[in-house]
């Protein structure tokens, strides 16, 4: 997924199809196979100026519509929700080819503010050979939300992302992700059963029908990359050139709680890009010096990782002070980007500080709106079903904490997936070599959220219809954004005159 939103970070919660999970209590909503559209034409689409949560309008020329899309598109003529889509047209037409889809990532991440956020640099990027369009899934932003009344306490970051208590134990996780999966049941209705990522597919591909399009083109990210490796498998007649950056492990026995689990590899693969930063001796006189060599980095900041756990320290927040666990995910979310390193860094120096007050970056701080924490949990427990064993959970738990540290257990404990009651309307889409050649991956070999180990086993899902691109530096998401020339310009080549690299190829730092 490129930039690091908090929605972006909840992609470790991600639902799994192992099954050995709870029965269903509510019938679920049901829907229709990978063809299926609504019995009449395409809705039409009315283009009007965008209106951002921040105030703004988008990108230059940036235009939104609203799309109805069918609650149950087995019920193609029954109740409708909305879509909130955008495009923001080729600013050259005679050098436009086709229409390119932006699949945001999350679940939760609103595409009308990534195209808003992006859209100057694809088009500057691509040439002028698309119209840019996105869209807001089911849940987020401008299309048809849905809440659970989940526990204010319960929805912050470090609460949501299921993090063990101090000595490893995950009694208040189960009570906290029971409570969180009981409210969505009780308040989410159908219209929060219907989110998930089989209708985000089905979605799009109703907007490209209403785009009057015969194919697209993608650039999909984290999560989203995930969507888009769906839609290609469900839709490949309508797929033209599709990039997918920042992958993970699709085997059906490995989406959602494999990626989750997946973090814990993605962390040691990225912490060693900041220890060298953080031991750099240019780091010394900006006073965010940790070490004089990386590798003590890691034993300092487990030290104060386990400090704070016993003796929380005030942060410039009243009543949040900074605890191991908040620090934990502190190091989660810095490690997307370099450019997060230097608040991580201050935050430990004042940690260690007797008279120090850490600042908590926003991610720590902020309390996620209710409608925002549902469709996080909603997407991944509504995908596939998730174990049941609160046993199982524990000993996963105990055996994490010894194998990665860092992560402390975190990615292997239980979340509301666990207790959710409907079972899931879809099964998960199995991705294979059957389909055009025309995909291209983008991956950073140190990615702290869909790690390279991951992306493998995408590739190898898809065999001879992609090509694999893997760039030396760490981060998540790689392409405009990721600070690798080599790998935007091998992407950028093939969405202009579709010209993949022969074979998988390296991109150096």
């Amino acid at each position: 997924m490129t930039t690091c939103t908090r929605k972006t970070l909840l992609l470790a919660l991600s639902a799994t199809a192992v099954a050995s999970a709870l029965t269903a209590s509510v019938t679920p909503v049901a829907h229709a196979g990978p063809g299926a559209s609504p019995a009449s034409s395409p809705p039409s689409l009315t283009w009007h100026g965008c209106e951002l949560p921040d105030g703004s309008t988008g990108a230059d020329g940036q235009q939104c519509a609203e799309l109805p899309v069918p609650l149950d598109y087995r019920n193609p003529d029954g109740r409708t929700l909305t879509v909130a889509v955008t495009r923001l047209r080729s600013d050259r037409p005679a050098a436009r080819r086709g229409t390119l889809v932006v699949i945001p990532g999350g679940p939760g991440s609103s595409g009308v503010e990534r195209l808003a956020q992006k859209g100057e640099a694809l088009r500057t990027a691509t040439r002028g050979a698309y119209d840019l369009v996105s869209l807001d899934p089911r849940g987020v932003g401008g299309s048809t939300r849905a809440g659970c009344g989940i526990a204010e306490e319960d929805r912050q970051l470090v609460t949501l992302r299921a993090w063990p208590g101090a000595d490893g134990g995950i009694a208040e996780n189960i009570d906290r992700s029971r409570r969180t999966a009981e409210a969505c049941a009780r308040n989410g209705g159908e219209v929060l059963r219907s989110f998930s990522t089989q209708n985000e597919v089905r979605d799009i591909d109703l907007f490209r029908q209403s785009l009057g399009e015969e194919k697209l083109s993608a650039w999909s990210s984290s999560y989203g990359a995930y969507v888009g490796a769906v839609y290609a498998q469900k839709y490949p007649r309508h797929t033209d050139r599709w990039v997918l950056d920042a992958n993970g492990d699709p085997d059906p026995a490995r989406v959602g709680r494999g990626w989750m689990e997946n973090m814990a590899v993605g962390a040691a693969d990225r912490f060693p890009d900041f220890a060298a930063w953080a031991a750099d001796p240019a780091r010394e006189e900006q006073g965010l010096r940790l070490a004089e060599r990386a590798e003590d980095v890691k034993p300092l900041f487990l030290a104060l990782a386990r400090k704070l756990d016993r003796e929380p320290k005030e942060s410039d927040v009243p009543g949040l002070p900074l605890t191991g666990n908040r620090l934990r995910q502190a190091l989660q979310s810095a490690l997307f980007s370099d450019s997060a390193f230097a608040p991580l860094a201050g935050m430990i120096q004042e940690a260690r500080d007797p008279q120090g007050s850490p600042v908590l970056t926003p991610d720590l701080a902020q309390v996620i709106p209710d409608e925002d924490a549902a469709v996080m949990v909603a997407v991944i427990c509504n995908d596939v079903r998730w174990p049941g064993s609160v046993a199982g959970y524990r000993r996963a738990v105990a055996a994490d904490r010894e194998r990665n540290p860092l992560t402390a257990g975190m990615p292997a404990n239980i979340t509301p997936c666990a207790f959710w009651k409907d079972a899931p309307a879809d099964r998960p889409t199995r991705i294979t070599d059957e389909g055009p050649s025309n995909v291209l991956m983008i991956q950073s070999l140190r990615d702290p959220a869909t790690p390279y180990s991951g992306a493998l086993k995408m590739r190898a899902a898809f065999g001879d219809r992609a090509r694999m691109v893997t760039v030396g530096r760490g981060g998540h998401s790689m392409y405009l954004g990721g600070g690798n020339a080599c790998g935007d310009r091998t992407v950028s080549e093939f969405l202009v005159t579709g010209r993949r690299p022969a074979q998988d190829t390296h991109c150096a730092n």
